[in-house]
């Protein structure tokens, strides 16, 4: 519609980037239909929309400039037959193939409730266009949900006449795509004026006749025609209130974050050290003629190193080098941390040492090894382009051999304990949508030597409701991840984990680690996993082989007579600009065998957003509910929240249901994860903050 009515007609205002509205579906749109708009780059929108007997709830994820998705959980009264609440599942997908232009609208193709139970199962086009700057119309031709009202038949049956017909939706959870773009079609449109910055009111004509909600919930949908109005708050918030169908009233209320903007831009952590002329450093009297002259420099080093975070493991220094072996207790960003180090030997060292290697260390393992010149140091601390040029000039290599550096005096044995609160949410659950416990967690960990560790948590539920579940698996696969209610309704003081971790480094670009104990809250056993990953390079290849044995329900030290043998092939993929690819091969808990796809999203303050699938031989019908394991991730660092530097952060994974095929081990301390952060991509993408 909107490409019929505005063609011809030159536009100047195809490029505003004002947020769209989020429409009733959580989705960049109007109230029922969906318009050729995205979200700004990465934003993450929160929506909840209430009339009628329908309560949606979307979390929808601007992946890409042009490729947005969205997780939906919806509640409906009376739904479906003998069901008094149904709980509904979905996913949506919408691309923007074409950006508006002087003479064309904006156009995106959208999959909505595309591998759910179909209860909103949609296919579109759309189409939208300003005619002025402040009023913008779209149109489109739907099918599916969005072909239900002023139908008409289908344009594509001009190409075959297998479009005629829509087959019935299996509602298994399964990607149906003999369904898309087939039966009736119907065409729906809309206008949006923005009478203010703030203030937005909006008309439509929804294609969606509502079939199912009037005749099992009461809808009264008298008309096609929606009216509302959407307020748009400057704190992130929108709030949108609506006249649907010639009988109801609705509202909506969204929350969208910017993960790349943070509240404190700058952050608030205390000042790095300015860098100190060479002739006041040599007043220091930091010299290496003398045994005691040695260890009074060693000991203001480490003391430096200690009031930046950072902990000093080993030192090999000559005349004219110096190699630092550093562990980071505090920054999440490895860049941030080789730069307070950098400073710190600068303003430590004698004034005849030029060359600083960083050696970066996690579990007493070298990560890399960043090797620094002291005059690029002087010459770029104030130059407005300081950052790419001392990322240009520093060389990072590969740290092997680096790891039979002897440690320093009183580095080894360590100790460290820490105790904090936890939230352990649970989702979905059809007998109450949304659980959580919140509690007390003490962690300890014990280093006798460089690679070994030896730690453990345990945790004790304060208040919550996770022991009320009372819903029992139906799986026929055995239960490996289904019988979560029974670990939370039979645990009460948990001993989350309890292993004995040595890392080790093999060879060139490897990587190892061995871990046995208690290795989650629902496995024991012994996990081994090797490495390949080049420091420079994108590209990392790893293995890992388990032995999982089943823990008691109460969480304490007793097993079940279940054990497994599990293991994955995985290959890593940097494909820069903060997305990460990662595809997992190998054999699950349940004893099936096949492959876990994966996609992340990374930005520079640390918010990762994610989603994954797993395909198995597991069939559909052996699977169960939801046919096929999938799901989204979110995690947001501290610092993010703070200002702060800080490693600690909180996640969540969203399932839309917990089932046992393609179900892998929990195992803390993967490798990628562990060495990513100091190796070329990642320091590149996050070198920025070598000078904060």
């Amino acid at each position: 519609m909107a490409c019929i009515l505005t063609l011809g007609i030159p536009s100047d205002w195809g490029g505003a980037q004002s947020r769209p509205v989020l429409s009733f579906y959580g989705t960049a749109g109007l109230m029922d239909t969906p318009t050729a708009e995205s979200m700004p780059d990465g934003a993450l929108s929160f929506t909840a929309g209430h009339f009628g007997e329908t309560l949606r709830n979307t979390l929808s994820f601007q992946i890409t400039p042009r490729l947005s998705g969205s997780f939906r959980y919806a509640i409906l009264d009376g739904y479906r037959d003998g069901i008094t609440t149904y709980y509904d599942r979905s996913f949506d997908l919408q691309y923007r193939f074409a950006d508006e232009g002087r003479y064309l609208p904006a156009v995106a193709l959208g999959l909505r409730d595309f591998g759910g139970t179909g209860v909103y199962g949609a296919e579109y086009f759309v189409a939208t266009r300003h005619l002025t700057p402040s009023v913008k119309l779209s149109g489109g031709i739907g099918w599916g949900r969005l072909g239900t009202y002023g139908v008409f038949s289908n344009p594509f049956s001009v190409f075959s006449d297998r479009f005629d017909n829509r087959p019935p939706w299996a509602g298994t959870g399964e990607v149906e795509t003999g369904r898309f773009f087939r039966g009736d079609a119907a065409f729906f449109g809309g206008v949006q004026w923005d009478y203010s910055d703030q203030l937005a009111l909006l008309f439509e004509y929804s294609s969606d006749d509502n079939i199912t909600e009037v005749t099992n919930m009461g809808l009264d949908h008298r008309s096609p025609f929606n009216f509302g109005a959407n307020y748009s708050f400057k704190n992130g918030f929108d709030l949108g209130a609506y006249y649907m169908y010639g009988s109801e009233l609705g509202l909506v209320l969204s929350y969208t974050l910017d993960p790349k903007s943070a509240p404190y831009p700058g952050g608030i952590e205390e000042a790095p050290p300015a860098i100190l002329p060479r002739n006041a450093i040599a007043a220091a009297s930091w010299g290496v003629t003398g045994r005691q002259e040695l260890s009074q420099g060693e000991e203001r080093l480490r003391s430096a190193l200690e009031r930046q975070g950072m902990a000093l493991e080993a030192l090999d220094l000559s005349a004219g080098s110096a190699t630092v072996h550093l562990a980071n207790w505090r920054y999440d960003v490895g860049a941030q941390a080789i730069g307070r180090a950098a400073r710190v030997l600068a303003n430590t060292l004698p004034p005849s040492v030029e060359t600083f290697t960083i050696v970066p260390v996690a579990n007493g393992v070298p990560m890399s090894s960043i090797t620094i010149k002291r005059r690029d140091l002087e010459e770029l601390e104030h130059e407005l382009d300081g950052s790419w040029k001392s990322y240009v000039r520093a060389d990072i290599s590969d740290a092997g051999g680096l790891d039979r550096t002897e440690a320093l005096a009183g580095v080894y044995p360590r100790f460290a304990y820490g105790l904090n609160g936890y939230l352990s949410p649970s989702l979905f659950d059809p007998d109450d949508p949304v659980r959580a416990d919140i509690g007390a967690e003490l962690s300890a960990s014990f280093a006798p030597m460089r690679g070994l560790v030896y730690s453990g948590s345990l945790r004790q539920p304060i208040i919550g409701n996770l022991d009320d579940a009372t819903r029992v698996s139906d799986s026929v696969l055995p239960h490996v991840r289904s019988d979560v209610v029974l670990y939370n309704t039979q645990s009460d003081l948990e001993l989350t984990h309890l292993t004995q971790e040595y890392f080790f480094r093999p060879g060139e670009n490897l990587y190892g680690r061995v871990t046995a104990g208690y290795l989650e809250r629902m496995y024991g056993g012994l996990s081994t996993e090797l490495l390949w990953k080049p420091v420079t390079g994108p590209l990392a290849l790893g293995a890992e082989l388990n032995y999982a044995v089943k823990r008691d329900y109460d969480i304490d030290f007793g097993f079940q007579d279940y054990d497994v043998m599990t293991g994955h092939a995985s290959a890593y993929y940097d494909l820069g600009a903060g997305y990460l690819g990662q595809v997992d091969v190998g054999r699950y808990l349940a004893g099936d065998w096949g492959a876990t796809f994966s996609l992340d999203r990374e930005f520079g303050n640390g918010i990762r957003v994610g989603a994954f699938f797993t395909l198995t031989d597991v069939s559909s019908d052996e699977f169960g509910e939801g046919s096929f394991d999938k799901g989204i991730r979110i995690q947001i660092p501290l610092s993010r929240l703070s200002g702060e530097p800080s490693q600690r952060g909180f996640g969540t994974v969203i399932r839309p249901v917990t089932r046992d095929g393609g179900a892998r081990l929990d195992v803390r301390n993967r490798l990628y994860e562990v060495t990513r952060g100091y190796h070329a991509p990642e320091l590149q993408e996050h070198w920025g903050r070598f000078w904060r």
